[in-house]
């Protein structure tokens, strides 16, 4: 991952959108093995509820959240994603447009996913602002992030002469800055930001936090998928539950 600066209104995601959804079809083991229970727990009964997925891709946690009963809306910049979102659940609701400026009326929301979506948006605290106005009193915001320090790595894991990972590594925590990020054919531009500017931006949107975790593999996970004991050393992604006042 590196520190240039990419290019004006270039996130990566339109030319990234193909490859994503073919991981996605094929099973990404970060949210199959680890994040989806973790989140729909989070969500809970979402039965006749008004969601949100704010950065919703192609629909496919909206589509989990509708098999339970909700009735949702995804909402995600990348006319591809849309279109394929359109295409997976006909009759759903899908909104081309970004979280900085919600098309939703204020106070309309039982329920506000952001699903590993607040890393590709360039002004987070505007799209948290916008999430707490259209949450009802009382609505929650269940927020899956990338941790700080995963995105203020430098080259991931240091390794020894035998490729055995050592340790992870990182560097200028503190320092909001984008980064591009390329994996799987897909080359999209992310964003660091150390903890605390997320955490004050959901204080100062006037959220109440009721749960945070960084969550980790089940050890019976590990056994069958070796692969992720690396999460497990070093969880990637923390979890948030916010209500709003």
């Amino acid at each position: 991952m590196s520190t240039a600066k990419p290019p004006a209104g270039d996130n990566g995601w339109e030319r990234s959108a193909a490859p994503w959804i073919r991981m996605m079809e094929a099973g990404d083991p970060n949210r199959v093995l680890l994040l989806d229970d973790v989140m729909l727990g989070l969500c809970g009964t979402v039965r006749d509820l008004e969601v949100l997925d704010v950065g919703c891709g192609e629909g496919r946690f909206c589509r989990m959240l509708t098999s339970r009963g909700a009735r949702t809306t995804g909402i995600d910049p990348t006319a591809s994603l849309i279109a394929e979102a359109c295409v997976k659940h006909p009759g759903g609701a899908y909104v081309e447009g970004v979280g900085e400026a919600l098309p939703l009326a204020d106070a309309s929301m039982d329920l506000v996913v952001s699903y590993v979506a607040l890393v590709d948006i360039p002004d987070f605290r505007r799209a948290i602002t916008e999430m707490a106005r259209v949450l009802r009193p009382g609505g929650r915001c269940v927020v899956a992030n990338l941790n700080g320090f995963n995105t203020a790595s430098t080259r991931f894991w240091a390794r020894d002469d035998d490729g055995n990972k050592l340790h992870w590594t990182m560097d200028n925590y503190m320092v909001e800055r984008s980064a591009r990020a390329e994996w799987a054919g897909m080359s999209i531009v992310n964003w660091h930001r150390p903890l605390s500017d997320y955490m004050k931006a959901f204080l100062g949107a006037r959220m109440v936090l009721e749960h945070f975790d960084e969550p980790v593999p089940r050890r019976d996970v590990i056994a069958k998928n070796p692969g992720m004991q690396s999460l497990y050393r070093v969880p990637h992604f923390c979890t948030m539950v916010w209500r709003k006042s």
